[in-house]
Order: structure tokens, then C-alpha cells, then sequence
């Protein structure tokens, strides 16, 4: 998955209209939040084949974060 399409897959599972870039610091996201963070290892599972464990996570603090947990 590219960053163009996980950014995509981002802003869709945020349902935002603000602008979400890989820096975008998760605290400061309003809409992110427990069933935003279900939706992402959900999306993670799926789209990216990843089975992430939810305390992995936590430890994101931005978008570009979460992207390095379903790229590798």
C-alpha cells in the first residue's frame, strides 16, 4: 500500500474534513478516537494483511506512525 493509499483509507475511516497528512498528530485528530482506532486494525487486518496488536497501536502519535506499522 502506498502512502497516497493509505492516506485515502485514512481520511475515509476518519470521515474528516480536515487535512490529514502523514505528520497529522493523532491527539489532535477529533475524530480519532476508540472507534476510529477499531476501524484502523480493522482496515489494517484487511487492506494490509496485517494482524497488529492493539498496543502496538497506542504507541503510534501520527498518521505516518500507523502507516509504518501496516507497511512493513
Amino acid at each position: 500500500m502506498t502512502k497516497e493509499q493509505f492516506l485515502e483509507k485514512m481520511i475515509d475511516l476518519l470521515d474528516t474534513e480536515e487535512e490529514i497528512t502523514m505528520d497529522s498528530v493523532l491527539k489532535d485528530i477529533e475524530e480519532w478516537d476508540s472507534l476510529s482506532y477499531v476501524s484502523f486494525l480493522a482496515m489494517a487486518n484487511v487492506s494490509a494483511g496485517k494482524k497488529l496488536k492493539p498496543e502496538t497501536v497506542k504507541t503510534a502519535q501520527t498518521i505516518g506512525d500507523l502507516f509504518e506499522l501496516v507497511k512493513e
